[in-house]
C-alpha cells in the first residue's frame, strides 16, 4: 500500500514538472518578433498616402497653391531628397496636368478669352468656346510636359522648385525669379534652365502652328505665347516661394480661431 501511494505521488508530481521547459517559451517569443518585421515592413512602406506626403521618400509633394492648384513639384527641403527618375518626372507632370482642378481652370480661361474675342478665328458660341477650351488645355498640357518632363529627362535636370525660405522679401523674390534661368541637375549642380526657356518656346511653336487659327500662325504670335508662358511661370515661382509661409500663417490663424471658439 505504501509503495502504491509513493507511486501515485510520483505520478502526480510529474505533470507540474512537464511545463518546466520554460526556457523554450522565451526562445519561441524571441523568434516571433524577429519574424514579424519582414511581414510587417511591406505594409508600412506600401502606405502610398504617407509616402506621397513625405518629400524625403517620394521627392514630390501633395501640396496645392491656395489649397486648389496642383503644386506637386515644390519642396521646402532641398538637401534631403533623391533625384527624380525620368518615369517619376512624367508621372508627376501627368498628375498635375490632368488634376481635377485644371478642368474648371481652363474653362475659366476659355470664357475670358471668348468674352474678349481673342483669336477671333475660333468664332463665338458653343463651338468657339469649345475650341478655346481645347486650345487652352492643350497649351497648358504641352508646356507642362516639355518644361517638366521631356527636356528634364533628356538633359537630366530637376524640374522641381526648391524653396529658399531664407532672407528677406526682396532676396527671396530675386531667388524665385532667378529659377527661370537657373535650374538644378539630377546630380545637384546648377545649370542654365534650358527646359524652361527652350521647352516653353518649343511648346509655343507646337501649339501655334498645329491647332490655333491660321491667321494667328505667325512668328509674332508664337513669341507672344512664349512670353506669356514664361511670364506666367515666373509669377508662379514667386508664389511658390512664399506659399509655404502663407499656408502656415493661415493654418496658425485657423487653429487660433478654433481654440478661441472652444468653451
Amino acid at each position: 500500500m505504501l509503495a502504491m501511494l509513493v507511486a501515485q505521488q510520483g505520478a502526480g508530481q510529474q505533470p507540474p514538472e512537464t511545463p518546466a521547459p520554460q526556457p523554450s517559451q522565451p526562445a519561441t517569443s524571441k523568434q516571433t518578433p524577429s519574424a514579424t518585421p519582414p511581414g510587417s515592413q511591406p505594409a508600412q512602406t506600401g502606405d502610398g498616402a504617407k509616402d506621397s506626403q513625405n518629400p524625403e521618400k517620394k521627392g514630390t509633394s501633395n501640396d496645392r497653391l491656395f489649397f486648389a492648384l496642383p503644386n506637386f513639384l515644390t519642396l521646402e527641403n532641398a538637401g534631403k531628397v533623391p533625384p527624380l527618375t525620368a518615369g517619376q518626372k512624367f508621372k508627376v507632370v501627368a498628375r498635375s496636368s490632368f488634376d481635377y482642378v485644371q478642368y474648371p481652370w481652363y474653362g475659366l480661361l476659355a470664357g475670358i478669352s471668348q468674352a474678349e474675342n481673342s483669336e477671333a478665328g475660333y468664332g463665338q458660341g458653343a463651338e468657339g468656346y469649345a475650341k478655346r477650351y481645347g486650345a487652352y488645355f492643350a497649351d497648358g498640357t504641352i508646356e507642362n510636359f516639355m518644361v517638366g518632363a521631356v527636356i528634364p529627362s533628356i538633359l537630366r535636370t530637376d524640374p522641381r522648385y526648391f524653396q529658399s525660405g531664407q532672407g528677406g522679401f526682396m532676396h527671396r523674390t530675386e531667388y524665385a525669379i532667378s529659377r527661370i534661368f537657373v535650374t538644378r541637375t539630377d546630380s545637384g549642380h546648377e545649370r542654365f534652365n534650358v527646359a524652361e526657356i527652350l521647352g516653353s518656346a518649343m511648346s509655343a511653336s507646337i501649339s501655334t502652328y498645329s491647332y490655333h487659327p491660321h491667321q494667328d500662325r505667325t512668328l509674332a504670335n508664337t513669341a507672344s505665347v512664349w512670353g506669356s508662358q514664361v511670364g506666367y511661370d515666373t509669377i508662379t515661382l514667386v508664389i511658390k516661394e512664399f506659399w509655404p509661409d502663407i499656408r502656415r500663417k493661415l493654418s496658425k490663424n485657423k487653429r487660433a480661431g478654433a481654440a478661441a471658439k472652444t468653451p
